[in-house]
């Protein structure tokens, strides 16, 4: 799942030319690196990557899917059930047996978790509260813009005549915590293999900006990347 943000540049298009048709590199740079930090200090997260937990409030005990429950409730269960036992097990989660109902545990933060958990919530259309939870980690720091290429189609993603504007970038993350660094096989298996940045290496990305009919540029791409888990429980016995 990707965390879409929309935010209006305070750079106007022309201010990103050196000529007719060349665009300034060092400037996109400037407001690539800018656009991430500014997301990172608004939403206050530790990073740019994001390891989706489920909808979870703390501290918590598992609860067995029901009968009755909505398809929502068991996805969501679901993943409760891989995400909260590999976090405990990394050390970001205490967790605990429940007397008398075997296999059920109560989960709580530990101080390694606090510091890198990002929480949000929201009502749904049925008004039941969500909440979202996430550990975070890996600021992103843009180290090149490699290429930027431009095209107009008569119907964009807005539905009207729109330029679209491809920015590629290198870009390395910075401060990878050791409870990733040490753990990353167990993180691929459940949220991919490409969930784990690690220092010192340098990566590839495009970003999508639309030229908007006010001639100012509006991103259309992800500033924090939140992957859900998708795969299996990896532990220490296998």
């Amino acid at each position: 799942m990707k965390k879409i943000i929309q935010l209006t540049t305070a750079l106007f298009v022309t201010s990103l030319l050196l000529g007719c048709d060349t665009y300034n590199k060092d400037e996109f740079k400037k407001l690539i690196q800018n656009s991430y930090d500014r997301v990172q200090a608004k939403a206050k997260i530790k990073g740019n990557f994001c390891y989706y937990l489920g909808s979870v409030k703390f501290p918590y005990t598992d609860e067995p899917v029901l009968a009755d429950d909505i398809q929502w409730v068991i996805w969501n269960k679901g993943k409760l059930s891989r995400s909260l036992p590999l976090f405990a097990e990394i050390g970001l989660l205490t967790r605990q047996p429940v007397d008398g109902k075997e296999g059920l545990y109560h989960y709580d933060l530990t101080e390694l978790g606090q510091e890198y958990l990002y929480s949000s919530y929201k009502k749904s259309g049925s008004g039941r509260t969500i909440y979202d939870n996430s550990f975070c980690y890996g600021p992103i720091k843009v180290i090149k813009v490699t290429d930027v290429s431009e095209k107009t189609y008569e119907r964009g993603l807005r539905g009207y005549n729109e330029t679209q504007i491809t920015v590629k970038i290198n870009y390395q993350v910075v401060n990878t915590p050791e409870w990733v660094i040490n753990n990353q096989d167990k993180l691929k298996a459940l949220y991919g293999l490409y969930s784990v940045l690690l220092p010192d290496v340098t990566y590839p990305q495009s970003l999508l900006y639309i030229q908007g009919k006010d001639g100012k540029l509006y991103e259309e791409s992800w500033f924090y990347l939140v992957m859900n888990p998708s795969g299996k429980l990896l532990t220490d016995k296998e």
